[in-house]
């Protein structure tokens, strides 16, 4: 199944700019404080359950443009729990400002974001309490350890014990590496070091730019059985990358190439 963007020649009129957000200054690396901004949103998230039924996410005549260009004009789609979706297209066409205006971290767009069928800037608290965001950087620390990486991420958001940590970073690949820096790991090492939060993690939405960056082969194979885990156990997935997915379940996908860019 291919989820196809839907095109309307209409002329937009709608306007919902997400209020502007200063990321708040973290103790530690700036690389994190993306991370910062999100999570201590979810510390106060209201925890009061919301309807199954339905997409989890939707997209709705969004429009954007960068530099006096259109990036894409009359965008629609949905992700529903259960949906592994890849945002596909050439350098250029807009996959990474798409996922940061999904994620509210980037407000100059026109359009509507739907969270269970409600407006995004309605319950802003709950959606990112149902988030996680990993962009292009790693959001490591190089000064920690993966141990104190993990730590401290997952203090923000719901605490777990060190046999959690240690069985996330043993699954991606880094048993025996827990305690040393970061900055004595390789580039691809990092990379796991930033996808182990998504084992400790409780949110149900994962929105990930490029996460295949610098892996090699098993572990390109270890990230395509989690997202399809993830999806198999009624999460979603967004996930924009240059790599052919394998995976075992089925994969949705969202082409910004040919999208309406008429003035």
């Amino acid at each position: 199944m291919v989820t196809t963007v839907q095109v309307n020649p209409q002329p937009l009129c709608r306007l919902r700019p997400q209020s502007t957000q200063s990321l708040t200054p973290s103790p530690v690396s700036s690389h994190l404080q993306w991370k910062v901004f999100i999570i201590r949103r979810m510390i106060h998230a209201d925890s009061t359950e919301i309807p199954s039924s339905g997409p989890l996410l939707r997209a709705e005549q969004l429009f954007c443009e960068r530099d006096e260009r259109v990036l894409f004009r009359n965008l629609s789609f949905e992700l529903h729990a259960g949906q592994l979706m890849q945002v596909k297209g050439s350098n250029g066409s807009g996959k990474t400002t798409l996922l940061r205006i999904l994620c509210g971290l980037n407000d100059s767009y026109e359009g509507d974001i739907l969270w269970y069928g409600q407006p995004v800037e309605e319950q802003r608290e709950r959606f990112l309490a149902s988030l996680l965001y990993i962009g292009h950087r790693a959001g490591v620390n190089r000064i920690l350890t993966p141990r104190e990486n993990l730590r401290w991420s997952a203090s923000l958001h719901t605490p777990v014990d060190d046999a959690r940590i240690e069985a996330a970073l043993a699954r991606v690949g880094l048993r025996a590496y827990e305690d040393i820096p970061c900055r004595n790991l390789s580039a691809g090492q990092t990379q796991r070091v930033a996808l182990a939060r998504l084992l400790i993690s409780p949110a149900r939405l994962w929105i990930l730019d490029e996460p295949f960056t610098t892996l090699d082969v098993h572990g390109v194979r270890e990230l395509e059985l989690l997202l399809a885990e993830h999806a198999g156990q009624g999460g979603a997935v967004l996930v924009t990358t240059h790599h052919a997915l394998n995976v075992p379940c089925e994969l949705h996908s969202l082409n910004l190439d040919g999208v309406d860019r008429a003035a």
